[in-house]
């Protein structure tokens, strides 16, 4: 029997290379901070989509997780129409 792979995120689990498991990784952290934004606020899926300038059911896409639907200049745009700044961090693996 073969011993099975380990992983350390989901997101190298999914991924083919480690560059696409970091963009992964970022994106879900960034639809995370914006869907708690949303939350804090109490907006509707209708007020967030108003308030960033985007369609409701984009809005949905990104309550729900579909990390695939969105590229990271897609959720920075969505992000600073916020208000928010956003800032990445280096680290050395």
């Amino acid at each position: 029997m073969k011993k099975p792979e380990m992983y350390a995120s989901v997101w190298d689990a999914i991924a083919d290379t480690q560059e696409q498991a970091a963009n992964l990784r970022s994106r879900a952290e960034l639809m995370q901070k914006i869907a708690a934004r949303v939350k804090q606020h109490g907006w509707t899926q209708a007020e967030a989509a108003s308030r960033y300038g985007v369609t409701q059911p984009r809005i949905n896409d990104l309550l729900r997780g579909r990390v695939s639907r969105f590229s990271l200049d897609a959720l920075v745009n969505i992000a600073t129409a916020l208000g928010c700044r956003v800032r990445f961090d280096l680290e050395v693996a």
